[in-house]
């Protein structure tokens, strides 16, 4: 089954060291739940995958694809991140309408209109929010915006979907929207999928496997049943149950 994977990754700021990863893989198609206390590196572990940031050590094999983290130049990783999509926690929306916002990554990738056309007014559909094509995104409201984030990404069609608590500041019927959004195109396009958060009820809901990141290591990782029914570390368990780890 293609892969990704990471082998000998090493992220440190300042002398101060953030993440390390002796080896993770990732099969194709699959959801995964990262969670782990506030600082624990999750959302390093995502920039470093999509490339914006780089360790001072590490490979990854991008299914099929081996690159060295550590020396990558700006155009081979253009030519991975383009496979890739990023919805962060807090949504940037650009000064243009919400048609605008969506079809600008279409619009690098050079695609014809007739093409961005159908595939803004297609993603703008999922989001429930293709009342509001023509709407400056700038009036949107949070939830709306972040919906509107995430149409963004999954109009790229990307192989690699990456998610950095998208959900952590929207109310429950933005949640719920967005949550069926991402079972949605996981179903209909096997996307690949790694989403960052607090939210363990929704790691349950969403994930088929979790992983549980702890001081800039991977402490545990599990098909999503057994990672929060059987957990085999005491970390994981005081953390399931919501009491202090350190």
């Amino acid at each position: 089954m293609p892969q990704l994977h990471l082998k000998h990754l090493h992220v440190a700021i300042e002398k101060k060291s953030i993440l390390t990863i002796e080896q993770m893989s990732l099969a194709c198609g699959k959801i995964y739940g990262i969670v782990g206390p506030s600082g624990s590196g999750k959302s390093t572990l995502l920039r470093v995958v999509n490339l914006l940031q780089k360790p001072l050590t590490g490979t990854m094999n991008y299914w099929g694809e081996e690159v060295d983290l550590a020396s990558l130049s700006h155009a081979k990783a253009l030519a991975i991140q383009r496979q890739m999509a990023f919805v962060a926690q807090q949504p940037v929306m650009f000064h243009t309408s919400v048609f605008d916002n969506v079809a600008m990554g279409l619009r690098y990738r050079k695609l014809d209109r007739k093409t961005i056309r159908e595939r803004v007014s297609e993603a703008l559909q999922l989001v429930d929010l293709a009342d509001r094509i023509h709407q400056q995104a700038a009036t949107l409201s949070g939830g709306e915006a972040q919906r509107v984030a995430l149409a963004r990404a999954i109009v790229l069609n990307p192989r690699l979907l990456l998610l950095d608590e998208p959900t952590a500041s929207l109310d429950p019927a933005n949640v719920s929207i967005f949550e069926q959004v991402i079972k949605g195109i996981h179903q209909q396009r096997g996307t690949t999928i790694m989403i960052v958060t607090h939210n363990l009820p929704q790691a349950k809901r969403l994930a088929d496997h979790c992983l549980f990141v702890h001081k800039g290591r991977i402490v545990e990782s599990a098909d999503t049943s057994t990672f929060f029914d059987q957990p085999q570390s005491q970390e994981l368990a005081d953390f399931i149950s919501g009491r202090m780890i350190y």
